[in-house]
C-alpha cells in the first residue's frame, strides 16, 4: 500500500503520528466501542452518565437481570449506494455493552432514564421496592 503522507527523515518522531492515523489499531477501535460511563453518589441513589455518541434513543437497549443492568447500544449498517471513493470509513457499526451489578432489590420500575444529546443519564435508588422480608422458623 503506498503511503498517503509523506515521512520526514529529519525529524523521526513525527513519522509515528501519520502512521498512526492512516491505519487502525486495537486500542482506537476498543476506545471507540466502550460506553464511558460517571457515576455520581447522592444520598438517595447512584447517577450513571453514560456516553453514546452516534447512537439514537432507538439505538439503545438497557435490560435488569438478576441484579444486572445492561445498557446496550447497537447500531447497524446502512447499506448505501456509494457514488465516491472512500479512502478510509470509520463510522462505527456493531454493539456496545456495559453492565452494573445494582443489586437484587431494585426493580425495573426504580431507575429512571433519561437520553439528550448523546448522554444517557439513569438514576438508581439505593434502595429498590424489591425488599425481601426476612422470615423466621418457628421453633417448637
Amino acid at each position: 500500500m503506498t503511503k498517503l503522507v509523506k515521512t520526514n527523515n529529519t525529524f523521526p518522531f513525527f513519522n509515528d503520528i501519520f502512521d498512526d492515523f492512516f491505519t487502525s489499531t486495537n486500542s482506537r477501535r476498543a476506545s471507540a466501542s466502550s460506553l464511558k460511563t460517571d457515576i455520581l453518589e447522592s444520598d438517595e441513589g447512584y447517577e450513571l452518565r453514560v456516553d453514546v455518541p452516534g447512537f439514537g434513543k432507538d439505538d439503545i437497549k438497557i435490560t435488569l437481570d438478576k441484579g444486572y443492568l445492561t445498557i446496550e447500544a447497537k447500531k447497524d449498517e446502512v447499506k448505501e449506494e456509494e457514488t465516491k471513493h472512500y479512502v478510509r470509513r470509520e463510522r462505527f457499526t456493531g454493539t456496545c455493552a456495559r453492565s452494573f451489578y445494582v443489586g437484587d432489590d431494585i426493580q425495573e420500575e426504580d431507575i429512571k432514564a433519561k437520553y439528550e444529546k448523546g448522554i444517557l443519564n439513569l438514576f438508581i435508588p439505593k434502595e429498590g421496592t424489591n425488599k425481601k422480608e426476612t422470615k423466621y422458623i418457628s421453633i417448637d
